[in-house]
């Protein structure tokens, strides 16, 4: 398939900048096949049923943008793509001059950074100070709010591109499909008979990346830490057994999901994933996707197009563009149930 044929036009209005006032307070697309229903956030409990169950991304993303010097005194803009342990990163780096290995670059206070070499596209780095990484880029970092945001990130993004429900520390990017629940929401749907699992996968910086090769299977998808604990085994076990159906929220629970799977079998654990998902791609594990609206030509929009039904999903944004909706990460959602196999690249 060519990547051209998941472009789309979408005019620079659409594209919020801002999140809502409150978290729910956004619109949803339920799209089942050809058939779509214009409806609120709020709804959602509503289209839901005793025993399903709803599979978070608990992911926190890090204030991962920071900006220094070069001893020589250039600009460097640094953006953690990766943690590797308490002291040590890897990060994309800005400057006029890519520094060389070897070299130190200095945060605000003079703190240095050695660069000690390069992975890739990466820079792999050593923090200096006694300090974890974890907590100077709470001191000194930025939200790294995606590019297509115009603002400058402030004390709003601090709180809002982050889930209510964040607990370990890895992201550079949030699980926006996550962002329109609140404790009122999740009580809501408890109180439905719905339950809560959780999963990680550490997004990064990769997800805004549009595929670039003419065509789709020429692509080289970005690597991702993922981790399943067995209680969201047990959780989708449970549901399954009980007639509930998975509804993953967001394309990193459902990438995290598809990636555990050990034949026909969902198994806890942990790894890395490159798993590139585009249509006539079989799912085993989510009957139901919340996401919100992706950017043209992304491998997000491809998983989404294999999820739901590549006609059908494009025929939804088109509609979705039509309603103005607002797009991207602090928009609004779409809820999809999957089609059949048969069904999935259909138009």
């Amino acid at each position: 398939m060519r990547t051209d044929e998941f472009d789309f036009t979408l005019p620079d209005r659409l594209i919020a900048q801002h999140p809502p006032e409150r978290r729910g307070a956004s619109r949803l697309l339920h799209v089942r096949g050809t058939e779509l229903s214009d409806r609120l956030f709020s709804d959602l409990p509503s289209l839901m049923r005793e025993h399903d169950v709803l599979v978070f991304n608990d992911t926190r993303v890090l204030k991962a943008r920071l900006f220094g010097t070069k001893p020589t005194g250039g600009k460097v803009e640094i953006l953690i793509e990766r943690l590797l342990d308490e002291h040590h990163a890897l990060a994309q780096v800005r400057a006029s001059h890519l520094p060389r290995p070897g070299s130190t670059l200095l945060l605000a206070d003079g703190l240095p950074i050695a660069v000690l070499g390069r992975e890739g596209e990466f820079f792999r780095l050593r923090f200096g100070g006694g300090e974890s990484v974890p907590a100077l880029l709470e001191r000194y970092g930025q939200m790294p709010l995606p590019p297509y945001i115009t603002h400058a990130p402030g004390a709003e993004d601090d709180e809002r591109y982050q889930t209510v429900f964040a607990r370990q520390p890895g992201a550079v990017a949030a699980p926006t499909a996550g962002l329109h629940f609140d404790e009122a929401m999740l009580a809501a749907l408890q109180a439905r008979g719905v339950r809560a699992a959780y999963v990680t996968l550490h997004v990064g910086a990769g997800t805004f990346q549009p595929v670039r090769a003419e065509y789709i299977r020429e692509h080289v998808m970005h690597s991702e830490r993922y981790f399943i604990p067995q209680a969201a085994v047990d959780a989708i076990r449970n549901a399954r057994a009980r007639g509930g159906r998975v509804i993953a929220v967001g394309t990193t629970s459902l990438r995290a999901l598809e990636s555990s799977m050990k034949g026909s079998e969902l198994r806890a654990g942990e790894g890395e994933t490159r798993i590139f998902i585009t249509p006539g791609y079989a799912f085993q594990v989510a009957d139901r996707l919340l996401t919100n609206f992706h950017l043209p030509k992304s491998t997000l929009l491809m998983l989404v197009c294999a999820f739901g039904g590549m006609g059908q999903v494009l025929a939804a944004y088109r509609h979705a563009v039509e309603q103005e909706y607002r797009f991207f990460s602090y928009g609004d959602a779409m809820l999809i149930e999957r089609l059949p196999e048969r069904d999935t690249s259909a138009g």
